[in-house]
């Protein structure tokens, strides 16, 4: 199975059509089981290359001093940590005192509790805040934000076209957007070997180190069933967004969509 999509009624849980409600009950499930492990299997499954994906994401970014980020589905914090270290050195090369913030913004709890008990966030208290909420109805007012980020997260949001149009809401015009996703390898040849290993290795791995197999089951699953890049980057466009581009990462493994809000 792939990318088909889930009725009309149903939306896609794993390789699953279920409710929105009961979609976003179970992916909270998933995520409060895996919060403490997180960033271990992240390394895990990606060799450390995640990393990569996530600086790549940040360089197209370009944070400045004064900025503001709110980081959709942030977990455990790196997105928001990094947003924040770049600003802080493009604002020392001209003698600026650190003034950039960050919003880390998650629906799970615990994934916000494990950012939180990070020691290397000590350093950013005061301009960093940690929110718990949901991407399809973000607790934060019009056109607050420079730029809004989300890794690995939007496969998870029960609506997209929602959580999309939130997005939009909360930027500042010329603000940007940068939504870092799994997706699908530009050869199919390539997707193949990609797809055995996925199914074969992550969730026995999850079971190992995470003590939780369905949990990666299901991540797995989901990137599957997520929209091809084009198509994605469709919904980003009939959401509002100007000057949309994607960038694939290691084949594709991993896809970076931006855009401009105007």
């Amino acid at each position: 199975m792939t990318d088909t999509p889930a009725p009309d009624d149903k939306v896609s849980f794993g390789f699953e059509d279920v409710s929105r409600d009961e979609k976003v009950s179970r992916v909270k499930g998933v995520f409060r089981s895996v919060a403490s492990k997180y960033d271990v299997m992240n390394d895990l499954m990606s060799a450390g290359v995640h990393r990569l994906w996530k600086s790549d994401t940040l360089a197209r970014l370009n944070p400045q001093p004064g900025e503001r980020l709110i980081d959709v589905a942030g977990g455990t914090g790196d997105i928001a940590k990094a947003f924040l270290e770049r600003a802080d050195k493009a604002g020392a090369r001209h003698g600026l005192s650190p003034s950039a913030t960050a919003i880390v913004c998650d629906i799970n709890d615990a994934m916000l509790m494990a950012g939180k008990a990070r020691k290397d966030m000590a350093a950013f208290e005061g301009r960093m805040d940690w929110v718990c909420g949901d991407a399809e109805a973000l607790p934060f007012p019009d056109k607050c934000a420079d730029a809004v980020t989300i890794s690995f997260g939007i496969r998870n949001v029960a609506n997209r076209d929602n959580a999309l149009a939130e997005f939009r809401r909360v930027l500042k015009p010329g603000g940007r957007l940068a939504v870092l996703e799994f997706s699908h390898m530009t050869a199919p040849m390539l997707q193949k070997g990609y797809d055995a290993y996925s199914f074969a290795v992550i969730p026995p791995l999850g079971a190992m180190v995470a003590g939780d197999r369905e949990s990666y089951q299901y991540l797995i699953e989901s990137i599957r069933r997520f929209p091809k890049q084009d198509a994605f980057a469709d919904e980003v466009r009939k959401a509002g967004f100007s000057n949309v581009r994607v960038t694939n990462f290691s084949g594709g493994i991993a896809a970076l969509h931006t855009g401009w809000a105007v």
